[in-house]
């Protein structure tokens, strides 16, 4: 496949040699089981909020290398040049909104000359205002505050479309590509005009996606026009997204090794963000669910003893399926149609008295239409002798205790968004006559869809290839991508400081592409799930194909808690502390020390994402499922679990428990404390015995098969729907004799000249094999 040959196969090899440790002999298991218990003191539970995103302040800050600081000052400079001449000694902040817009309207004609130097001068006075004229600001919250009103104010005066023509023409400059393609070393000042660009347009999108308390009505009217803008094809008869996922392309293939790649995925990521952020709530027929209620981490479990006895239960709700936009809300395609009240608070008593936890697990099992027929096929073959294939009505025959047990199957019975839309497919390629056209609604997503489609193998690849860059377990390769021109320096550092400074905003710049892809790669998924089924089938089938599996075990083959807890960043460097406080003299200390925080918020939702990207690959795909199993995931996930944070250590249970049964006896007797934090924490199907493996030897591992039907049934869905040069067999014939005849059929201005000898030639001397004609009837 395509997708194989374009991927970096060998990190494949590297997981091979994980998983020996997976399972203990005899003598061991109380040993294994003893390390296990001790390794759950090594952390603290995680006080982390997992959300769309960090705080605005958090990304407004990530979208700057520390190299580009001294870049701050520059903006101010040009951006004074200029408007001195008009204020008359007055200052941004002092001016009418009028004054300010008539200045704006000037910047934005500056814009258009073709002078190139000028243009960036220009375009670095319109960054300096959507930073919020900072050198007019005494404090981080009035820049916050000036930034949001002077990017309204932009993008009322028509700046972002000025700006994305503008883009374009940096895209399309072969000359600066070609003269990039042969440099030796590629810095941070050749991309100066593309990372400009991207800047005022990241901070438009992000600062405008983003809702603040003191929100004025025309604000609200703006990012609704923003957001339909961003989801419509209104830039050349395509989203915006799909030039930046053209920006990635060209990246990877080498032809434009200066694009500032880190700037590019968060607005790639950020710009999808705002387009589909109200799609889950809006776009769904299902009503809202509770919000996700907050989780305790297994070792709230382990204090409760759980091999004692089953009363010792969490109480509050388990998020097994809590994957709203990327935030925490409950994915309405996994949702419950039963969902259990919750528990009655208990009453008031002593600190002294011993907490009481309810019976029972915390959420409603579910169960699927094929459960339910395989349930029935079961039960008529052992009590009746013959089967009735997928009626799960008729019970005659069939003992008392069955019809209870079915009865409770339906009581807990689930249909999916997905399932529905399976069916439906199957009917209009069935029925095309009698259903006729389907009418599609054009949401973003299937705007966006319908764009990605001709290229989705490339976008796929690229994205992944940027991630295996910036993975932290990634050695170093002479032909692997550079993801650092934007983030290198023209003149590398000569003092000790200098390089423990850029080793930190090194490894910060790729800490923030994982963050910018594995965020990217979900929102697509999910959106794509919601809109159709086959959509999202198709990019987890792209996903595979490249090697998306064994790349995740890879990023997580590492220690984890390391990751989890870097400290890659610098403070004061950061914006906008540092264009507002006066800039202390770094010292190696100063470097070291870092935040004083358990974990890095960016490392540790990085790594959620990821875990959810993998999730949604492999749940009810055997083949794929089994690919964890060949790859050793199991010791690298339960690695994993050292992380005390509970929506992370939930979605690795969640790999493990689709994988247990395949793991042998030996791996769950060594690992029954794992065991019992997935019958706590995971969701179970009423009939599922993952804990057992009964059905091991009737399920053949055939990746090819299973790939090659999902495979077809991708391409009719995309065929019937998108294919414009469809075959025309089923469309309707004018079978009428005077109608065809009476039709006007337009013929060239000289044919009644020589009308007579087209007949003579066509027509009367052409012999007719009436025979022959008979027989082809």
């Amino acid at each position: 496949m395509q997708a194989e040959d374009n991927m970096e196969v060998p990190l494949l090899n590297n997981l091979n040699d994980t998983g020996d440790r997976a399972r203990p002999k005899g003598k061991d298991v109380f040993k294994d089981q003893q390390k296990e218990s001790e390794s759950s003191m090594e952390s603290p539970n995680l006080e982390f909020e997992y959300g769309d995103t960090d705080m605005l302040t958090a990304e407004l800050s990530e979208l700057y290398s520390y190299t580009e600081e001294p870049e701050f000052s520059l903006n101010r400079d040009y951006f004074d040049e200029d408007f001195r001449s008009h204020a008359k000694g007055r200052r941004w902040i002092q001016l009418t909104v009028e004054e300010q817009k008539a200045h704006v309207m000037r910047l934005l004609d500056a814009l258009e000359v073709t002078d190139r130097d000028k243009r960036l001068k220009v375009a670095r006075a319109i960054l300096y205002l959507a930073q919020g004229v900072f050198d007019e600001c005494d404090t981080e919250v009035d820049v916050l505050h000036w930034s949001r009103h002077n990017v309204f104010l932009l993008y009322d005066m028509g700046i972002f479309t000025a700006l994305l023509e503008l883009l374009s023409m940096e895209i399309d400059n072969n000359q600066a590509c070609s003269s990039a393609v042969r440099k030796p070393a590629i810095s941070l000042a050749d991309s100066t005009e593309l990372r400009v660009l991207l800047s005022i347009m990241y901070l438009m999108v992000e600062t405008i996606r983003v809702q603040t308390e003191d929100e004025r009505p025309e604000w609200i009217a703006a990012r609704e026009a923003f957001k339909n803008e961003l989801g419509s094809p209104l830039y050349n008869g395509e989203p915006f997204a799909l030039l930046l996922f053209t920006m990635v392309t060209k990246f990877c293939s080498m032809n434009a090794p200066h694009f500032p790649m880190k700037k590019v995925l968060l607005l790639l990521w950020k710009t999808i963000l705002s387009a589909f952020v109200d799609s889950l709530e809006g776009d769904s027929p299902f009503p809202k669910k509770q919000p996700l209620v907050k989780q305790d981490s297994l070792d709230t479990y382990n204090e409760r003893d759980p091999f004692k006895n089953d009363d010792a239960r969490d109480e509050e709700e388990d998020p097994e399926d809590a994957d709203s936009g990327i935030e925490g809300e409950v994915d309405p395609l996994d949702r419950d149609v039963i969902i259990q009240p919750p528990p009655p608070p208990p009453p008031l008593r002593p600190p002294t008295e011993r907490v009481n936890f309810p019976k029972g697990l915390p959420w409603a099992p579910k169960v699927r239409e094929k459960d339910i027929e395989h349930f029935l096929e079961t039960s008529r073959n052992k009590f009746i002798g013959f089967t009735l294939g997928s009626d799960t009505e008729t019970l005659v025959g069939l003992p008392r205790p069955i019809h209870e047990s079915v009865k409770t199957l339906k009581q807990h019975k689930y249909v999916s968004i997905a399932e529905v839309q399976i069916k439906r497919e199957e009917e209009l390629q069935q029925c095309p006559l009698t259903l006729g056209e389907e009418e599609v609604e054009e949401t973003q997503a299937e705007m966006l869809y319908l764009g990605m489609l001709p290229n989705l193998s490339q976008y796929v690849i690229a994205l992944l290839k940027l991630l295996l860059a910036a993975a932290p377990t990634s050695k170093a390769k002479t032909d692997s991508i550079n993801i650092l021109a934007d983030v290198l320096p023209e003149e590398m550092p000569i003092t000790v400081l200098q390089s423990m400074k850029l080793g930190i905003d090194v490894n910060r710049h790729k800490e923030i592409i994982v963050k910018a892809i594995s965020a990217l790669l979900l929102l697509l998924l999910k959106h794509f799930k919601l809109n159709h089924i086959y959509q999202f089938e198709i990019i987890s089938q792209h996903l595979v194909f490249a090697n998306c599996i064994p790349l995740i075990l890879k990023f997580f083959n590492q220690n984890i808690m390391s990751y989890i807890s870097a400290k890659n960043s610098i403070c004061v460097l950061d914006f906008p502390h540092c264009v507002v406080h006066e800039m202390p003299e770094l010292t190696a200390e100063s470097l070291e020390a870092g935040d004083s925080s358990q974990f890095c918020w960016r490392n540790l939702f990085s790594c959620i994402n990821l875990l959810r990207i993998l999730n949604k690959l492999t749940k009810w795909k055997h083949s794929r499922t089994m690919m964890l199993v060949v790859f050793k995931s199991a010791p690298i996930l339960k690695r994993a679990l050292k992380v005390k944070q509970a929506m992370m250590q939930l979605y690795v249970l969640k790999l493990l428990k689709i994988q247990t049964k395949y793991l042998g006896r030996q791996w769950r007797k060594s690992n029954m404390k794992t065991m019992s934090a997935i019958y706590q924490k995971v969701r179970h199907r009423l009939n599922d015995d993952w804990a057992y493996g009964n059905d091991i030897d009737a399920r053949p591992w055939d990746f090819q098969a299973e790939e090659c039907a999902l495979r077809e049934s991708i391409e009719k869905f995309n065929s019937r729907r998108y294919d414009k040069n469809k075959n025309s067999d089923y469309m309707p014939v004018d079978n009428c004799l005077q109608s065809v005849l009476g039709q006007r059929v337009d013929l060239p201005e000289d044919f009644h000249y020589s009308y007579e000898m087209w007949l003579e030639r066509e027509v009367f001397s052409q012999p007719i094999q009436w025979e022959g004609l008979l027989q082809n009837q």
